[in-house]
Formats: C-alpha cells, structure tokens, sequence
C-alpha cells in the first residue's frame, strides 16, 4: 500500500536532470503544467529556457533563479522558434532537451466546428509541435542527440464530449508527428515521446465549476484529477538517462482514465 509519505519521498528532487539544458514551451504562469515543469526541472539539476507568448515567462523564471532564463515566443511562427533555439545555445551553450508543453484550450466553443476554432487549435497545438520539435533536431542532431517531450492529451485517444474535436484531432497529430520524430532521427540519437495528460488541476482548471469538477476528476480510474507535478515528474523521467531506451511511445498520465474510455 502507498502510503503518503511514499509519494512525498518519490517527489523528491534527485538530480535526475543533472548537467541538462532543456528548452520548455508553454512556461506561463504560476500553477500551470508548464511552469510547474520548469521548477521541477530546476529542482532535477537543469537549465531551463523557460518560453512562452504570455509575458508571465519573465516572472516564473526569476523565481526560478539563475539556472532559468525567459524567452518570449509564439510557436506558430518559425521565425521565433528558429529564435528560441538560438537563444537557449547562446545563453546555455547547447539543448539537450525539448518539452513542448505549449497549447490553447480544447473546450467545445459551439454545436459546430467553425474555420476558426480549427485554425486556432492546430495551428498551436500541431503546427507549433512540429515547428519545434523540428528545431529541436536542427540543434541537438550535431550534438549527439537528444530528448523531445511533446505534450498531448487523454483526448487523443477518443472523445469526450466537453472537448472540441479539433483539439481531438490535433493532439491524436500530436501522437503521430512524436512517433515519426522518434523514428526517423532515432539513428542521430534523438529520442521523442509523448504525455497524454486526462483532466489536470493546471491553474486555468481551478475555474471549472464544481459540478463539473467531479465529473471529470471521477472520470479516471484512481477517482481524483491530476495534479500539475504528476505530468512534469513523468516528462522529467523520460528526457533522463534512465529512460535511454524509451522513444516513440504515448504515455497516458490521466489516472486510469483512457483505460475505461469505450
């Protein structure tokens, strides 16, 4: 049996990023899976550039301390992901690491799926995934190699009735372009997986109503949402050493939640 005091000693911080540079998108505010992320990367032994289109970057990386560095970017254009990369060499000397977290939210927005909502959610969620996973191996192939971490979502898997069928669809891309990645630079010592995080207590879904809460946190297996840490502590493993032999796979992080979709 699991006992609190288990959890608390498998969350504690072990180095496990040691000597790391990881370039993070998504960084936005306080309690967001991104910046939680980042702290938990800092707290693994990296370096972390921390992006993100908000402005919020700049706070969450002071507090980070002088082991992050912000970057303000919009994934959707090239220019500044080519930029971010640049900037993340220049400012830590190389990119061992990739975890795409960025991403807008996947609600349903009406009965139909306009040209706009499909535009807004793929071109963040897919186009921005594979803008910068395509730098990433620009700059970690001449190194050696590296780990790409792209966020995708227990949606990808199949339907949920809350969530847009854009968003469905662009993270199910997510999937494939993280396996293709995997497979087609695998020979240049790059390795890319997913997280597929189910219904997570990120600070945007403190706002859920309470109604609402329950329902989606009793949707997975264990009872209960995630928490924000739950997803970063997975994607930390997975950039690790201790993962080496582990790419091109899709690692649900939703509580049993996928497990029980029919």
């Amino acid at each position: 049996m699991t006992t609190e005091s288990d959890v608390a000693y498998a969350h504690q911080p072990g180095g496990l990023l040691k000597g790391k540079v990881a370039v993070i998108t998504g960084v936005g505010a306080a309690g967001t899976i991104g910046a939680v992320t980042a702290a938990i990367f800092v707290q693994e032994g990296a370096r972390v550039l921390a992006a993100d289109i908000s402005g919020a970057q700049k706070e969450t990386a002071l507090s980070l301390g002088p082991a992050a560095a912000p970057f303000q970017v919009d994934i959707t254009r090239e220019e500044d992901v080519e930029a971010m990369f640049a900037h993340a060499v220049e400012t830590f000397g190389r990119v061992d690491i990739l975890v795409n977290v960025a991403g807008n939210p996947g609600g349903r927005r009406g009965p139909e799926v306009t040209v706009e909502e499909f535009e807004s959610l793929t071109s963040v969620h897919l186009l921005g995934t594979l803008l910068t996973n395509k730098h990433a191996v620009r700059v970690m192939a001449p190194a050696g190699g590296g780990a790409i971490v792209n966020f995708s979502s227990a949606a990808s898997f199949n339907i949920d009735e809350r969530i847009s069928m854009a968003y469905s669809a662009a993270k199910s891309g997510v999937n494939s372009l993280t396996k293709s990645v995997a497979v087609l630079h695998g020979a240049q010592g790059i390795r890319a997986n997913a997280v597929a995080p189910g219904f997570t207590l990120s600070k945007k879904n403190h706002r859920v109503p309470p109604e609402a809460m329950k329902e989606l946190g009793g949707k997975a297996a264990l009872g209960r949402p995630g928490q924000p840490e739950e997803q970063a502590h997975v994607a930390a493993f997975l950039t690790s050493d201790r993962a080496s032999f582990v790419t091109g796979v899709v690692v649900p992080v939703d509580g049993g939640w996928s497990a029980r979709l029919a």
